[in-house]
């Protein structure tokens, strides 16, 4: 898709299944290790996912991305689906592996372009997570809405899905789901993407 690729592993065997036609840069050591994730570029990362055998790895390694190094778009994966909704609260999105699907995972990875969740059966209308730029946090669902010409249907905040009112403020670590015409798609993800106006 365009974007350049990291893959970090403790053990240097595990990179042969990777394939020939993999191009990006092969990292041995543990994804939780500053030093590591340095060599592997976290510094000038957009996106990081952890995705080892290991829970507890996989928080940490999610952690150190997001709290040292700032990456805005990190996810982890939890084979532990009680686990999953006390890490999210931490901040981190999580992916149980009896959820783990492409899609999720390049949703909170890759946010502009995602797919819908739901379609009507014309094919006018979609709901659709759509990531908003942390300048939004601390605005009201009310002003999205109006800028971005959409409705906000429900919030994902903390693992829980919530219905807003005009009046429900916007919080870091927020997820979105729209519903909007799929021909508003693009303007409406640039809107969300460059904050709230100034006025």
């Amino acid at each position: 898709m365009g974007h350049s690729v990291a893959i970090i592993d403790q053990n240097p065997e595990a990179f042969r299944r990777l394939g020939s036609g993999f191009n990006g840069l092969r990292v041995t050591g543990i994804g939780f290790d500053r030093d590591t994730l340095k060599e592997a570029g976290i510094e000038q990362a957009g996106a990081f996912a952890a995705v080892s055998s290991g829970d507890n790895s996989n928080i940490i390694s999610a952690r150190v991305a997001r709290e040292t190094f700032g990456v805005e778009n990190v996810v982890a994966r939890i084979y532990d689906p009680r686990r999953a909704e006390v890490y999210q609260r931490l901040g981190i999105p999580t992916v149980a592996t009896v959820r783990w699907t492409a899609n999720q995972m390049l949703r909170r990875l890759l946010p502009a372009g995602s797919e819908p969740e739901w379609r009507d059966a014309s094919g006018t209308i979609q709901l659709a997570e759509v990531h908003i730029d942390t300048a939004w946090v601390g605005q009201r669902i009310s002003r999205l809405e109006e800028e971005a010409g959409v409705r906000v249907a429900f919030l994902t905040r903390l693992g829980e899905g919530m219905l807003p009112t005009k009046d429900t403020v916007l919080q870091e670590g927020d997820l979105v789901h729209v519903i909007m015409r799929i021909e508003d798609q693009a303007q409406v993800e640039r809107v969300f993407a460059k904050g709230p106006e100034e006025h």
